[in-house]
């Protein structure tokens, strides 16, 4: 089933001119906090992935730990290893809430783990990012602080939460979820008991739902939107991707929803658009654009790899699929080299 031509269309509204009208930074800064002791390759691909698909600036904040590793993988990546096991959160808030306002996203889990540290950091910086009114895309080992505890997001729905089947049965099972609701409808329940959280249900098909209800007086002044204002929204993105899930794919897509709602925020902030598209309706659109983006780029690295293809082979796909999807009549793609732009 086609995604519906106004998301289509809404999604390209938002994307960053390529005319020269913008400055370093206005095309989004994304931060991915995540990468400890055991995990650095999570935190690389969702940060990579954000500066393929046209963020102007990404930063990982991780522990000392992991920073060697990351650092290593790209000199494009901004590192900072302020996540450290000796110090407590109180020592780290004030760091934290400085880099935190310079970004228009923070992408929380990947690579995060659940050593306690890491757990209570996490927590912080999404309070800080909820303090600040930014975008919040939580993958992976922070969806599993949000299962301990629920009041970590629940009614900020300036935020996307991406399970996979495991993760999003752990989630509906911490929210109470009636498992003899069908599973094609699990994701809208799912949402509307976290309070308007949008989820991205990977699967065969991604679901992505937004049932907020109506907010409150607090509600609307936690995300910026009018009192009363509620939205009940199911897509279903059924684009084609490779036959082959390889483990690191789900950093990507955290990657790609994260750019896209840090260009959303660029376009909330009136960096560049019309302004016509609402900010509630931004953590649905980059869902939507994150999962059809990353879903074309393993079906293109699979066409070339097969059987054998890693993560890593997805990465030069990812400016394709892009291109594919929404990038018609963009200049510089595809392009010879000494053509005029």
């Amino acid at each position: 089933m086609p995604v519906p031509k106004n998301i289509l269309n809404q999604i390209k509204n938002i994307i960053p001119p390529l005319d020269g009208s913008l400055h370093k930074g206005q095309s989004g800064r994304v931060g991915v906090l995540g990468g400890a002791l055991d995990y650095t390759g999570a935190p690389f691909f969702a940060s990579i992935s954000a500066l393929r698909i046209g963020a102007d600036l990404s930063h990982v904040i991780c522990s000392p730990t992991a920073a060697g590793a990351i650092k290593s993988y790209s000199p494009d990546l901004i590192v900072h290893p302020i996540l450290r096991e000796d110090q407590s959160s109180d020592s780290v808030k004030p760091a934290l809430s400085s880099l935190l306002s310079r970004l228009h996203v923070l992408i929380v889990g990947p690579g995060l783990g659940r050593e306690e540290y890491m757990q209570n950091f996490a927590k912080l910086a999404v309070n800080i990012a909820k303090e600040q009114g930014m975008y919040l895309v939580l993958d992976a080992d922070a969806l599993w602080m949000v299962g301990q505890d629920l009041s970590v997001i629940r009614g900020y729905r300036r935020a996307v939460l991406t399970p996979n089947v495991v993760e999003f049965k752990r989630l509906s099972e911490n929210v109470k979820i009636d498992p003899s609701i069908p599973a094609e409808e699990r994701a809208m329940h799912v949402s509307r008991a976290l309070g308007g959280v949008t989820v991205l249900e990977k699967g065969a098909n991604d679901i992505i739902c937004t049932n907020t209800g109506k907010a409150s007086k607090e509600e609307a002044q936690l995300n910026k939107i009018s009192e009363g204002e509620s939205a009940e929204e199911r897509v279903v993105i059924d684009v084609p991707g490779g036959l082959k899930r390889c483990g690191g794919q789900g950093d990507i897509l955290s990657g790609a929803v994260g750019t896209i709602m840090a260009w959303g925020k660029c376009f909330e902030d009136g960096a560049f658009g019309d302004g016509s598209v609402p900010p509630s309706r931004i953590p649905l659109l980059a869902a939507a654009a994150g999962s059809m983006i990353t879903r074309t780029a393993s079906r293109r690295a699979f066409s070339k790899q097969g059987r054998g293809v890693v993560t890593q082979d997805m990465l030069p796909e990812i400016g394709g699929a892009f291109a594919e999807i929404f990038g018609e009549g963009e200049k510089g793609w595809g392009a010879p080299v000494d053509q005029k732009l």
